[in-house]
């Protein structure tokens, strides 16, 4: 059903991340707008509810209104100035996270066409970590991973080694 290329074998690696650790009888709140990976979930039997798009660094109040068991947030903490908040006042106990890792070879990403999509956070894994403990949540399981191109060059070689993606699952203390 997944390729081993971009975005398929990031959705391939989070999807067998999440069947690992949450059941399908539960119910997830997915940060961001519906997307191409909450219809992922959708169809391999979760119930899913994405929060409306209102920008979670001023307005936390979707977080409060619904009922889930867990939170998924999967490349979105890049995009917020405060994660620090959202994290404060998820109603959950369990989250998974993913994010972009921070490569020493490459500059944070910035769209020039598009003021939201730039990214203010690219974590090195300590750092999430230490958000994640900061806010009252113990990881559970981690797991990082490379995110190959098929372009040529030094940048594109380095890909293929260093690891790109950091995804966590915590719960509540």
């Amino acid at each position: 059903m997944y390729e081993k290329t971009f975005p398929n074998k990031r959705f391939k690696i989070t999807l067998e991340f999440l069947e690992k650790h949450l059941e399908k009888s539960e119910t997830i709140l997915d940060l961001g707008v519906e997307n191409p990976f909450s219809s992922i979930m959708k169809e391999n039997g979760y119930s899913v509810k994405n929060t409306a798009g209102e920008d979670l660094d001023f307005d936390q109040s979707g977080l409060k209104k619904e009922e889930y068991t867990a939170v998924t947030a999967f490349e979105i903490f890049e995009h917020l100035l405060n994660p620090f908040t959202v994290l404060q006042n998820i109603k959950s106990d369990k989250v998974f996270i993913s994010i972009p890792m921070r490569l020493w070879f490459s500059p944070a990403y910035r769209s020039k066409t598009d003021s939201w999509d730039r990214h203010y956070h690219e974590f090195e894994d300590w750092q999430l970590d230490w958000l994640l403990e900061k806010t009252g949540f113990k990881i559970v399981d981690s797991l990082k991973f490379t995110h190959p191109t098929n372009k040529i060059g030094f940048r594109p070689i380095l890909r293929y080694f260093t690891n790109r993606y950091y995804l966590v699952y915590a719960v509540r203390q």
